[in-house]
């Protein structure tokens, strides 16, 4: 708690960094801080809508936003930018007739499926649908009992509240600053101003698109809550079957206690919101004997709404190269990197740790690279290449010359570059784009259809986290891998790859058991341990598989910056969904 002195001593910084009030004090001082606070911000993408493509004599055009554009036919594949910039497709005809693609938004780092119908002869249409671009955000503001005020930011899309560590608020006349920091001493980390006339706080956040305006949130259903301020009492409902490949079912249909769920959701939405590291929980969905027992939202969240699934979709690009070499692609986990990195043959003089260096090293986090995403000083770390995005597009070709650090299999340690440049070798191995070959050999047999997969600035899929999917449709994973990699009897991974990814190969800075991008951990049942697996990601993103209990848990959440995200696999998960599976 920020003290009496250490408040006006922030203060007296703040009015040095601040003009001066514009506006009379008593003006200024009619708006009340105190109080729940929103404000949102949507960024596009604009282009969007109705596409249409038609075959004109030997080429074809392109209808969409008003335009009509030449679409360039080449390599069986189709493609078009809009003139304004705004984004740009690219397609494949599919048996059938259909022309299924991707859409790619200008500045942004998201790609999406896009089917075209047949709709008349020579014509195809449907419908872009981006990945939208929002940032919401509360303040809470609260009187302690020396009359400062404290804060608390939530953001739901980013958790940009619990990045900033922000813990009070201090004003002078129409002038507002945010006190926090990483650093326990206290600090103004955000400025901004206060329209008394219109009951309105706008607060700057370059980071996340510049100003916002804050208005009261007085909804009692508001989505800073769980489930709003008072949730009533939780009962049990069966969620529906539909057309997404989930058989539904009671829990007393596959052996789970009704009472028992009931007490776990009504946990979660309860959960108190006061506290920066409150954990924010935004689905939960439980599965047994390939069945959908329980599925809730949390926060506004919702099964049609795209969730980041950050690190966890690390697992989904593991599914896609097994899923590639049940295909027959010309790549085995014991393919040297290198050798098709380069179009077949190592590049000449290249160091020896280099040439041992295979796709099972990538997968497992045992490349040798001198990569560590929580090391600042590693070249490769995931920020660092993110960062340098201007300066190289690629991330394939910002990986290759990374310097060694051990040999390959020496030592496995967590940096996001592995899995991503296991994905490139895919491409190179199979001359065909990962976009398509996950569309066609795991999307669409699983029933995904609509998903956001992040990017490179240089088109090439991001295979280390940030893949967009509906809370069911990332379950489907681990539903796949406890059947085996069968999903509805239809084989996308061998029973071998299965095997291998979910075993713990390696241990992850010499702690964490790990397979092939899937965690490999026991977990505490009834008083023993039993084997689990799981795709894990930042902020609370978790597929976690019980193959001897038939179960399958997912959840998402929002703890991006905080440590709220302990509490699904720390809590829910384990002292809360466990006991209830007979």
């Amino acid at each position: 708690m920020i003290s009496r002195t250490r408040f006006y001593a922030v203060t007296a910084a703040l009015l040095a960094a601040m003009p001066a009030t514009t506006l009379p004090a008593q003006a200024a001082d009619s708006i009340d801080l105190v109080g729940l606070w929103k404000a949102k911000r949507w960024f596009g993408p604009e282009a969007r809508g109705p596409l249409l493509i038609a075959r004109t004599g030997s080429g074809y055009t392109a209808d969409m936003m008003g335009f009509t554009i030449p679409v360039r036919a080449s390599g069986g594949e189709l493609t078009f930018a809009l003139p304004d910039g705004t984004g740009s497709f690219r397609g494949k005809a599919q048996a059938g007739g259909a022309i299924r693609g991707f859409w790619f938004p200008a500045g942004t780092i998201s790609a999406t499926p896009v089917t075209l119908s047949p709709d008349g002869p020579g014509r195809w249409s449907g419908e872009v649908v981006p990945l939208d671009d929002e940032q919401t955000f509360w303040l809470r503001v609260t009187r302690r009992p020396d009359g400062t005020l404290a804060a608390l930011l939530r953001n739901l899309e980013r958790d940009y509240g619990g990045l900033l560590g922000i813990r009070g608020v201090v004003r002078s006349g129409d002038s507002i600053g945010l006190v926090g920091g990483r650093d326990p001493r206290d600090s103004v980390v955000v400025t901004g101003s206060i329209d008394p006339a219109r009951q309105v706080i706008t607060l700057v956040f370059p980071n996340r698109g510049g100003s916002y305006d804050f208005r009261r949130d007085d909804d009692a259903l508001s989505a800073y809550y769980p489930r709003g301020r008072r949730p009533g009492r939780y009962v049990y409902r069966v969620p529906p079957r539909l057309d997404d490949g989930w058989a539904t079912a009671s829990p007393e249909e596959v052996g789970i206690d009704r009472a028992a769920l009931e007490r776990a959701v009504q946990r979660v939405a309860e959960l108190s919101v006061d506290s920066i590291n409150a954990p924010q929980v935004h689905a939960v969905l439980v599965a047994r004997r390939g069945k959908l027992v329980l599925e809730e939202y949390f926060h506004g969240d919702h099964r049609a709404r795209l969730h980041n699934e950050r690190s966890g979709s690390k697992s989904v690009s593991a599914t896609l190269v097994g899923a590639a070499m049940l295909a027959g692609a010309p790549i085995r986990l014991s393919t040297p990197v290198y050798q098709v990195m380069s179009g077949g043959a190592f590049p000449p003089g290249l160091e020896p740790r280099k040439r041992a260096m295979t796709l099972e090293h990538l997968l497992s986090m045992s490349s040798g690279y001198f990569c560590d995403d929580s090391n600042e000083n590693a070249p490769g770390r995931e920020d660092g290449m993110w960062d340098q995005q201007e300066t190289e597009p690629d991330f394939y070709r910002f990986t290759l010359p990374l310097p060694m650090a051990y040999a390959p299999g020496e030592r496995a340690i967590y940096c996001s570059i592995n899995p991503n440049l296991a994905l490139g070798m895919l491409g190179r191995a199979t001359g065909e784009s990962p976009y398509y070959l996950f569309d066609r050999l795991v999307a669409a047999p699983m029933g995904i259809r609509h998903y956001a997969w992040t990017t490179d600035r240089a088109g090439n899929p991001y295979g280390g986290g940030g893949m967009a999917l509906t809370a069911r449709d990332f379950m489907k994973f681990g539903q796949l891998m406890l059947d085996g990699g069968s999903w509805k009897g239809r084989r996308i991974l061998g029973r071998d790859f299965v095997e291998r990814a979910s075993s713990p190969l390696v241990k992850i800075n010499g702690r964490r058991p790990y397979g092939l991008a899937w965690w490999a951990e026991d977990q505490p049942y009834r008083g023993r341990t039993t084997r689990a697996f799981a795709a894990l990601g930042n902020g609370g993103q978790i597929v976690m598989v019980f193959p001897e209990l038939e179960l399958v848990i997912a959840t998402n959440g929002g703890s991006y910056g905080s440590r709220g995200w302990r509490y699904q696999g720390g809590v829910l998960i384990p002292d809360l969904i466990l006991p209830a599976v007979r």
